[in-house]
């Protein structure tokens, strides 16, 4: 049987393309793969007090990860809180007045601040807050991730929008619409799914982020702290500081750390997913 030498060049590409996003995702496979491992191992010796007791000090016994995993819970519903509206608001002005100074400003601003090391703003955060106070606290730490989420949000935002046909816009307007009844009632509810990804992204990045926290968040690990302005502890700091601990119980803990924050971030994903069904205007 002959083969068309276009039908094997075909046949190359597909191989090749499928031969580099098979070594794209291997990394991350073998990365989860080794979290279920032993982190799995490690939570299952441990049980519930994996999530009920505080973080080890060196020694043989694993402790559990309750005051970082509750640090991480509180900084996503507060940096959610702060980050989300003005992401949202900023990705709104750009795509519905995209001539004005502050719709090219926010596109301008929004595209700058991804190239930003995220390190640079937990210095910024510690300089105007965390010195001011006297002491790194949850709240210094939720508006680090909060500027952290903005770009990225409002990056994924303004694309969710501007992919909506300009037909409903003009629909809208035909029908006696204002400007803002047809951005919140016709673009939105059509745009919602790429907007609660951007969400979820932007929340995601924050969740996983260890750079900003070093300098505002502090290490409370030892009681558990629910005041924004006392210092708290996040799971990507826990990771962070004993992964590279000299204990074997420190190290065990971090692996454990590593597979409940990679559950959360998937249980994130998929809730987003059941909730943005279809889109019914």
């Amino acid at each position: 049987m002959r083969v068309d030498r276009r039908e094997a060049m075909d046949y190359a590409a597909k191989a090749l393309v499928l031969a580099l996003a098979v070594a794209a995702v291997l990394p991350l496979l073998h990365l989860v793969a080794e979290a279920l491992v032993r982190g799995g191992s490690v939570i299952a010796r441990a049980g519930v007090k994996f999530f009920t007791e505080t973080p080890p000090p060196p020694g043989d016994r694993v402790y559990g990860i309750l005051t970082s995993l509750t640090g991480s819970l509180e900084l996503a519903a507060l940096s959610t809180l702060i980050g989300i509206p003005p992401a949202f608001m900023a990705a709104l002005l750009a795509v519905e007045f995209p001539s004005s100074i502050p719709g090219r400003i926010v596109r301008v601003l929004s595209r700058s601040l991804l190239e930003v090391p995220t390190v640079l703003v937990g210095m910024f955060i510690y300089a105007v807050l965390v010195v001011p106070l006297g002491k790194p606290s949850i709240l210094a730490g939720s508006l680090a991730l909060a500027l952290v989420m903005l770009p990225y949000v409002t990056t994924y935002v303004e694309s969710a929008l501007r992919s909506v046909p300009p037909t409903y816009r003009e629909a809208g307007y035909a029908i006696g619409m204002t400007r803002a009844q047809t951005a919140f009632k016709v673009v939105v509810p059509i745009a919602r799914r790429g907007i609660m990804t951007g969400f979820i992204l932007g929340l995601a990045k924050a969740l996983g982020e260890t750079a900003p926290l070093l300098f505002t968040l502090g290490r409370a690990r030892v009681e558990l702290n629910l005041n924004p302005l006392g210092p708290g502890d996040a799971i990507p700091l826990l990771i962070y500081d004993y992964a590279m601990a000299p204990y074997e119980n420190m190290r065990q803990v971090a692996w454990g750390a590593a597979l409940v924050l990679i559950l959360i971030l998937l249980a994130i994903q998929a809730a987003a997913r059941l909730a943005v069904r279809e889109v019914r205007l």
